[in-house]
């Protein structure tokens, strides 16, 4: 029995570790994208890296004014306006709709493609 509970420890650990690594290289994949992203849209790849910058500079080029990034603050507001945002981030680099339904239901895979891709920043669209 010891022999046992042991082993599910031992298995719990592993797993959980797997799901840890996993996560951390998702979110570097992320970041260096994002980093692209930005020096695409011609704002310094480390504003990606700064809490709160960060959204100010997306909506500021996706948008074409920063400060609209406080609607994101507001509870209920903040899923609507980060679902436009996505769909507007596709329009700002050339891409359409389903671009931004990708980015909305598999963003990472979507903002590699945008980081790493072909895709021309061609600024805020109305």
């Amino acid at each position: 029995m010891e022999n046992y509970d042991a082993m599910v420890t031992a298995m719990g650990t592993g797993v959980y570790m797997v799901s840890v690594i996993i996560s951390l290289v998702i979110s570097v994949l992320t970041i260096i994208a994002m980093w692209k992203i930005f020096k695409k849209a011609g704002r310094p790849g480390w504003a990606c890296l700064i809490p709160f910058y960060n959204t100010y500079c997306l909506f500021d080029f996706v948008w074409g004014n920063g400060w609209l990034f406080l609607l994101s603050l507001i509870p209920c507001v903040n899923i609507v306006v980060m679902i436009m945002l996505y769909f507007k981030l596709a329009k700002a680099f050339g891409k359409g709709t389903a671009f931004g339904f990708g980015l909305l239901f598999l963003n990472t895979i979507f903002v590699l493609i945008l980081g790493f891709g072909s895709a021309e920043y061609v600024g805020p669209q109305q």
